[in-house]
């Protein structure tokens, strides 16, 4: 099974339940998926917290195939932001879920950056319909 890295704000109980939602539409049609806010951000009494889950994060895309991030909100969250660049600048697939109907105007639908690195994506089912052919590329 492919590996996707699910890379989204995790920072509000809608967002984590959200991204609990995503994680198992994508497990259901057939890949693995790594959710920082489970999978590494749930480090407790460790030193140095913030560089283990760092370090866990920065792992888990290097094993991914691809990275789906969730970029909705008046602009892209940081973090989020940070996963899809490195991914990008690894050669991954990167798809963009943006559900939200805010625009940039002219400017795009995001910042430029990011709408340039992702395969933008405005639903969930779209976006499962183009992760569908990769499970087997």
């Amino acid at each position: 099974m492919k590996n996707v890295y699910l890379a989204a704000p995790l920072f509000s109980e809608s967002e984590r339940d959200f991204n609990h939602k995503l994680r198992d539409e994508i497990r259901n049609i057939g890949f693995n998926v790594f959710l920082p806010q489970e999978d590494s951000n749930n480090i407790k009494n460790v030193n140095h917290q913030q560089q283990v889950i760092f370090n866990k994060n920065l792992a888990a895309i290097e094993k991914s195939d691809l990275l789906v991030a969730v970029i909705d909100g008046s602009d892209v969250d940081s973090g989020t932001a940070w996963e899809i660049g490195y991914a990008f600048a690894k050669g991954k697939p990167v798809l963009g879920l943006r559900t939200d109907f805010r625009t940039l105007g002219i400017e795009g639908t995001v910042n430029l950056m990011i709408e340039c690195s992702v395969i933008l994506c405005t639903g969930v089912s779209e976006l499962l319909n183009h992760l569908k052919p990769l499970r087997s590329a």
